[in-house]
């Protein structure tokens, strides 16, 4: 049996889990299940490559970073695009959700969520078409590390910039003032606002986040798969599975929660096929709401 298959269960995990912590922030904090996250990966995505595109026009064809398939116009539009998102999630809160938690109705916001999820991926196709592209078709050699594993130097700085960004959360959720708020949002909304925490500004720092690291993730599958509208919805029910499996407002929960997913579904494609990769997530999801609801870090509501 390969062992290839953890290195694509930690890349798939990474992916997972950078978008399972903007699922479990707005859950945790503004109270309902986001929809539409997925979506946020998908014109992350975009975003970066039409940024890239733009500098490809203004500055000709720039010379990957070796030995790297990519080089600075993609880290300067990853850049534009996690501020691009953040901006839309921004914006569809202020015209959308908010206005839909004035009702104090869960259900309401969800399938509002569901709505906008539908109209921003038909926008997206609309505006991209359904066609798949690339940021690089550049051909990478994957070194061997030993035991049958071989990894490419872009999966090693993808790995890298993951556990950059959810350490850098973790410390900004833990060690300041702002992580603290939302903290405070998160277990007793009421008693935040009481206690004089500013709540639209805990607000938009979710958006943000979240939004952002979905744009990472999902330029993460554009380097290492490719780019499509639908790239975000068939994340969604890992995503949802991790946050869950990890714990509903745990940031390295979500993460946890995430890799344990890819590495379930990697292996599920080297030891039974391809055709149950999907399967996985709805079977850890159901087997984690029966055995253990508050998942592996989560703690009970008192």
């Amino acid at each position: 049996m390969s062992l290839q298959f953890i290195v694509d269960g930690l890349l798939a995990g990474s992916m997972i889990g950078l978008g399972a912590i903007g699922v479990t922030l707005t859950y945790s904090i503004l109270r309902f299940s986001n929809f539409a996250h997925g979506d946020f990966m998908a014109w992350g995505a975009y975003a970066t490559l039409v940024c890239v595109g733009a500098i490809g026009a203004l500055f000709g064809k720039v010379a990957p970073i070796a030995p790297l398939s990519f080089g600075w116009p993609l880290i300067l539009g990853l850049i534009v695009g996690m501020a691009f998102t953040a901006l839309l999630a921004l914006l569809l809160d202020k015209l959308l959700f908010s206005r839909l938690r004035r009702q104090e109705q869960a259900i309401i916001v969800v399938m509002g969520s569901f709505g906008a999820s539908m109209a921003l991926r038909s926008l997206l196709e609309f505006v991209f078409t359904s066609r798949p592209t690339y940021f690089s078709r550049a051909i990478q050699i994957a070194m061997p590390v030993g035991l049958g594993i071989r990894i490419t130097p872009d999966q090693i700085a993808l790995l890298f910039l993951t556990a950059a960004l959810v350490l850098g959360v973790h410390l900004l959720t833990t060690r300041t003032q702002t992580g603290r708020s939302m903290q405070a949002m998160s277990q007793n909304p009421a008693l935040a606002r009481i206690a004089g925490i500013d709540v639209a500004g805990v607000v938009r720092v979710t958006w943000v986040i979240g939004a952002a690291l979905a744009c990472v993730a999902g330029v993460m599958i554009g380097v290492l798969v490719q780019i499509r509208p639908l790239m975000g919805f068939d994340m969604l029910l890992p995503m949802f599975a991790a946050a869950i499996l990890g714990g509903i407002g745990s940031i390295p929960g979500a993460v946890v929660g995430g890799l344990i997913i890819g590495l379930a579904e990697a292996g599920a494609v080297q030891l039974i096929g391809a055709e149950w990769r999907a399967a996985v997530s709805f079977i850890i999801l159901m087997a984690v709401l029966i055995v253990r609801p508050i998942g592996l870090f989560g703690v009970r509501e008192r």
